[in-house]
């Protein structure tokens, strides 16, 4: 509870990487309140678009992903935050049906002003809660991204995306990137009218568009100036629809500057509760300090704020007119969930169910299963593929996302490797180019000696590809016996990184700064935050030995 009676929550509401959410509301019936359903970006990870459920819009619990099969989305090759980008999601209570709008980037290449615009889709379902029912895409016309669908009262359907305008300024070095809408048929996605530019920002970006309706006006949300240190969020009104003319107040919504607690907010949606109460979910980061005091890239990714929306002369008012924080002013009295428990756990995994529970993330769209939880019951058997963690495809690598800068990640190993090559053990992971590894392999000494099963480490050294290899083990004078169990712990702070392993009386570690690992790739973009992972991988070939892991979970630490 904050001053003079204000009830507060923590920011953000969903921890970790967990951009762009759209959210969408489920009206109050006779025997069931308001349920509320949110949804964040994935980008080059598999399933995509995380869907969350919550019924007092403070708690949020994962309960799948619209696009969980190849049909759906096949990312092959893909750059680091190309993929699935934002959504939008919503819920049409006349039909009792959920629609998601997305679009995935198959190329994306920034750096050298190459992008090849996505042509979006929808995908729908009737029961959200089986992620078996989400239907294969329908495809729409227009090219972009950040797609976003706005049913009018006379039962038009429009499509706002974002792409590049036509003509480009001359001479400009600004991205270019505007609002473009259309009216479109639905059933098909095929476009009835020419793209129309309803906003272009002064700062070369407007993307993340929502077009509502309250009242007598339309109103369009924009987030604009990038989703770095300039992200802001724009409000616009129109009492003629959703071509506009749209007026504007002149100003951002707020700014979080780049010296505060929480930086980069923006790209919204916001909704009315079941009381009548409005909201708004947004993006933004809440980076550490390195050990010269600055800011450091944030490695927990950009997550999902919540914040009260009032309207002020039709105007909304986030947040009461203050810039986001982690104590937030709320509504009423809400119980906030604790992440862990008393130990301290704040997951430990499953193995107890067929298949892998929801969390689990593929780099990439697997092109088969990499895993059983069933041909060793009580452990999660992992079979390595041809690809190492190295390759643009998917190798056999399961993520989970790291949530907090004090977390410790544990998991205990069977692996008996035969052939040289063969590799498994667990991973910190950022994208392909920037990652540590730590774990066991069959390696060849020097010299022609006879090869040996053994510990290999890889270390961020803060440049793209470039990955400290050592045997820290080996060089101790230790090999991995065909009988030991081996145990890893991921332990992370604010600023540093510690990969640990222990095989029987043994123990080492590999210990680096995390913004060794938190640089931009080569290609693509850092969208997302770092993950813990589970791996095996063969070099060119498929691994015959599978490898058994065990007592995973991830324990939050007292900062």
């Amino acid at each position: 509870m904050g001053d003079q009676g204000e009830f507060t929550f923590a920011n953000p509401v969903i921890r970790g990487f967990n951009p762009d959410p759209t959210v969408c509301v489920v009206p109050t019936t006779a025997t069931t309140p308001a349920q509320y359903f949110l949804s964040t970006s994935t980008f080059d990870y598999f399933p995509g678009a995380a869907i969350y459920h919550s019924t007092d819009v403070i708690n949020w619990k994962l309960i799948g992903h619209a696009l969980n099969r190849r049909s759906q989305m096949d990312l092959r090759t893909v750059e680091p935050g190309a993929g699935s980008w934002a959504s939008t999601l919503r819920y049409r209570p006349r039909e009792k049906r959920w629609y998601l709008t997305n679009g995935a980037f198959h190329r994306y290449r920034p750096a050298a002003d190459e992008r090849i615009f996505p042509r979006g889709f929808y995908v729908w379902t009737d029961d959200i809660f089986d992620d078996a029912a989400w239907s294969d895409p329908v495809y729409f016309d227009n090219p972009g991204f950040d797609q976003d669908l706005f049913w009018d009262d006379d039962g038009r359907v429009y499509l706002s995306t974002t792409v590049r305008m036509s003509p480009r300024t001359p001479g400009l070095a600004l991205k270019d990137f505007a609002i473009h809408i259309s009216e479109i048929d639905l059933p098909t996605g095929r476009t009835l009218t020419p793209p129309r530019v309803i906003r272009s920002s002064p700062f070369g970006v407007a993307e993340g568009s929502h077009i509502m309706r309250r009242g007598r006006y339309y109103y369009l949300f924009t987030a604009e100036g990038g989703t770095e240190a300039g992200h802001q969020e724009w409000a616009f009104r129109s009492t003629e629809g959703p071509y506009g003319p749209w007026e504007g107040q002149g100003k951002a919504l707020w700014y979080n500057g780049p010296d505060e607690e929480v930086q980069r907010t923006g790209h919204c949606d916001v909704f009315e509760d079941g009381r009548g109460q409005w909201w708004g979910v947004l993006l933004g980061v809440r980076p550490a300090r390195n050990r010269e005091g600055r800011w450091a890239e944030p490695q927990l990714g950009r997550e999902t704020f919540l914040v009260t929306v009032d309207w002020v002369d039709d105007w909304p008012v986030f947040n009461r007119g203050k810039n986001v924080a982690l104590e937030t002013v709320g509504r009423e009295p809400v119980v906030q969930a604790r992440a862990a428990g008393a130990d301290g756990v704040r997951w430990r995994a499953d193995l107890s169910r067929p298949d892998l529970e929801l969390g689990w993330y593929h780099k990439n769209t697997p092109i088969k299963k990499c895993y059983s939880l069933t041909e060793r019951p009580g452990y999660l058997r992992l079979y390595g593929n041809c690809y190492q963690l190295t390759s643009p495809e998917s190798p056999a690598l399961l993520l989970r996302k790291q949530a907090g800068y004090n977390e410790t990640f544990r998991a205990k190993m069977d692996f008996k490797p035969s052939r040289l090559g063969y590799e498994s053990g667990v991973t910190l992971w950022w994208n392909q180019y920037s990652f540590a590894s730590i774990g066991v392999g069959v390696m060849e000494p020097r010299g022609g000696a006879k090869a040996v099963q053994t510990v290999i480490a890889r270390q961020t050294t803060g440049k793209n590809g470039d990955l400290d290899v050592s045997y820290p083990l080996f060089d101790l004078g230790v090999t991995v016996g065909a009988d030991d169990a081996v145990q890893f712990t991921i332990d992370t702070t604010p600023t540093d990184y510690k990969l640990t392993v222990s095989v029987g009386e043994a123990s080492t570690s590999v210990s680096f700064d995390a913004e060794t690992l938190t640089i931009s790739p080569p290609v693509g973009g850092a969208f997302t935050g770092a993950m813990f992972g589970i791996y095996a991988s063969g070099k060119s070939e498929p691994v015959l030995d599978p490898s058994d892991f065990w007592d995973i979970e991830i324990v939050e630490r007292p900062s």
